[in-house]
C-alpha cells in the first residue's frame, strides 16, 4: 500500500494569502473549463443531453481509473455512499443540466450563470464551518459578477419558456457545484484526491445509464461531436477534476471555486479564436474585474510573500 499523503491537514480559515503557484494552477484550470461550454454547444444538439453527459462522464471515469492504477491506489468502495452524493452534486446533475441548457442558451450565458456557484459555495462553506463569510469575499463575488457581465455583454434575448427553464437549469447546476464544495473538502480528509475523483465519476456514470439508454437511438455520432466529448471527458472532466482536488487540499473550498469567475473570460477568448466571435471592450474591463474578484476571494496577493499552508505540493 503506498504511503498516504497528510490528508487531515487543512488550510486554516484565517489564512489570508494564496500561494502563487496555486493561483496560477487555478487560472489554468479555468482556461480548460472555459472551453467546456463551447464543446457543449457543439455536441449537445447532436448527441442529446443524456448521451453527452453519459459519454463525458464515462471517458472521465476511464481516464481516472487508469490513473488510479498507475498511482497504485485502490477504489474507495467503503465510501460509496459519500461518493455517490458527491457524484450526483458535482458531476451527474450539473453535467446533465448544462448539456440540456446548451440546447437553448448561448455558451456565454451558461458560463455567466455558472459563476453563481461561488455564491452558493461561499454560503454553504460558511454554514458548514469550512470557510468564513467576510466582507472581502462578498465584495469579491460582487466584482466577479460585474466582470462576467461586462465580458459576456448580455444583450436582449427573446424570452421563452425554454430560455427561462434553461437559465433555471444553469442556476440549479451551479447550486449543486456550490453545495458540493465544502462536502468535497471534508472528503479529502478521508480519501486521496484521485480516489475521490475516480469514485464519484464512476457512481455518477451509473446514475446516468437509464437516461442515456432511453435517448441513444436519437443521438447523431458525428466526428465533431465525438471530438468534443473526448476533450471534455478526458481533459476537462477527468484530468482537470483530479488536479482541482489536489489543489483543494491546500486552499479553502471557496478559494478552490474561484476559477469559476475566470471561466467566461476564457470562454469568450476561445470563441473568438476558433469561431471568429467578435471581441468587445467589455472583455478587457471585465477581465480586470474578474482577476480582482479572484484575488479578493482567494486572498492572493502577488506583492506579499505567501504563507506556507502545508508542506506538501500537488
Amino acid at each position: 500500500m503506498p504511503t498516504r499523503t497528510k490528508l487531515a491537514r487543512f488550510v486554516p480559515h484565517n489564512i489570508s494569502t494564496l500561494k502563487s503557484h496555486h493561483f496560477f494552477q487555478l487560472t489554468a484550470l479555468s482556461a480548460l473549463w472555459g472551453a467546456s461550454f463551447l464543446f457543449i454547444r457543439m455536441a449537445s444538439p447532436l448527441l442529446g443531453p443524456s448521451v453527452l453527459a453519459f459519454l463525458r462522464i464515462g471517458l472521465a471515469t476511464l481516464t481516472l481509473g487508469l490513473l488510479l492504477r498507475v498511482l497504485r491506489q485502490r477504489w474507495p468502495v467503503e465510501h460509496w455512499r459519500e461518493l455517490g452524493v458527491l457524484g450526483l452534486l458535482s458531476v451527474a446533475v450539473p453535467f446533465l443540466l448544462f448539456a440540456w441548457a446548451g440546447l437553448h442558451l448561448p455558451s456565454g450565458y451558461s458560463a455567466l450563470l455558472n459563476s453563481t456557484a461561488v455564491i452558493f459555495g461561499l454560503f454553504a462553506s460558511a454554514l458548514l464551518g469550512e470557510d468564513r463569510l467576510t466582507v472581502r469575499k462578498v465584495l469579491g463575488c460582487i466584482s466577479g459578477f460585474a466582470g462576467v457581465g461586462f465580458i459576456v455583454g448580455l444583450g436582449p434575448v427573446q424570452l421563452s419558456t425554454e430560455v427561462l427553464l434553461a437559465a433555471g437549469a444553469c442556476v440549479l447546476a451551479s447550486a449543486c457545484y456550490g453545495l458540493s464544495a465544502p462536502l468535497m473538502k471534508r472528503a479529502i480528509t478521508r480519501m486521496e484526491p484521485i480516489q475521490i475523483a475516480a469514485g464519484l465519476h464512476a457512481l455518477a456514470l451509473l446514475a446516468l445509464v437509464p437516461g442515456a439508454a432511453w435517448t441513444v437511438q436519437r443521438a447523431v455520432f458525428t466526428p465533431q461531436a465525438l471530438m468534443a466529448v473526448a476533450v471534455m471527458g478526458i481533459v476537462t472532466s477527468g484530468l482537470a477534476y483530479w488536479l482541482h482536488l489536489r489543489i483543494m487540499v491546500h486552499v479553502t473550498p471557496v478559494a478552490a471555486m474561484s476559477p469559476i469567475f475566470m471561466i467566461p473570460v476564457f470562454g469568450v477568448m476561445w470563441g473568438h479564436l476558433f469561431l471568429g466571435e467578435p471581441l468587445g471592450a467589455g472583455l478587457f474591463a471585465g477581465g480586470f474585474m474578474v482577476l480582482i474578484a479572484s484575488a479578493l476571494i482567494t486572498g492572493f496577493n502577488p506583492w506579499q510573500e505567501p504563507l506556507e499552508a502545508v508542506d506538501v505540493t500537488p
